[in-house]
């Protein structure tokens, strides 16, 4: 189990690194004093589960740094990644007591939670924090819309182009950058084939032949650097500004 601590130095709601797009992202300063009183952070290691499907949830959750793994086991057993939680993604719904999918950190992970009870109750009295989540569920339901354009329709070098791009785009709302980006794919070669729903040596191939064409230039073994976002999106067939991956 994590185990329940506050990241160091305190990091008041106000100047965390992900305010400008959490749930809290229009919340008041007298809102976020009172989120401070009901928040704690959680850190998890690679691979360590942050809750399972069917298990009580007495919390609700923004991914702060790192990425977690949403994945669904069918009745006999297989297993398949249906989402990935990036930074300022929230965990969790309130209303509902269990966790729908099982939850793994895919990087080391630290998630800013609020206690379930008093969450609900705030947002009954503040408007600003239930707009921002209906927002972010209608935005989790557009990227599910065209994560099924993606996995029905679209060649592997577009599913790989799209994955990198929804990730550049992700990184560049978070960061603030322009002409260029830099991104760490959270996913092994085989975890992004069993995402995309392609082989691992068809993930090889592509990002091999990306790479050749001078979309994408790889640093190290997760690193990618993009030189021209519009051109890996037009490779990917769309250039639309989804959000999330869900």
């Amino acid at each position: 189990m994590a185990v329940q601590q506050k990241l160091s130095p305190h990091v008041k709601c106000g100047d965390c690194q992900i305010r400008h797009r959490a749930v809290c992202a229009h919340a008041a300063p007298d809102e976020l004093l009172a989120l401070e009183e009901i928040k704690y952070y959680r850190n998890f290691c690679v691979g360590q589960p942050v809750v399972w499907a069917g298990d009580p949830m007495d919390f609700v959750a923004s991914v702060v740094t790192g990425v977690a793994s949403l994945t669904q086991t069918m009745a006999d057993g297989r297993r398949q990644m249906v989402g990935l939680l990036l930074p300022s993604d929230f965990l969790g719904r309130p209303g509902r007591g269990q966790a729908a999918y099982d939850v793994t950190a895919v990087t080391d992970l630290v998630m800013c939670c609020f206690r379930k009870k008093p969450f609900e109750a705030m947002m009954v009295k503040t408007p600003h924090i239930a707009h921002r989540l209906l927002d972010m569920t209608l935005d989790e339901l557009d990227a599910a819309r065209e994560w099924m354009l993606l996995l029905g329709r679209k060649r592997a070098r577009e599913k790989i182009a799209s994955f990198l791009a929804i990730l550049a785009r992700r990184e560049t709302a978070l960061q603030g950058m322009r002409a260029t980006t830099n991104i760490e794919v959270p996913l092994t070669r085989e975890e992004m084939a069993d995402y995309l729903g392609l082989t691992l040596e068809t993930v090889s191939r592509q990002m091999t032949a990306l790479k050749r064409d001078g979309l994408i230039i790889t640093t190290g073994k997760r690193g990618v650097h993009i030189p021209d976002l519009a051109a890996l999106q037009e490779a990917a067939g769309d250039d639309s500004d989804g959000e999330m991956l869900s």
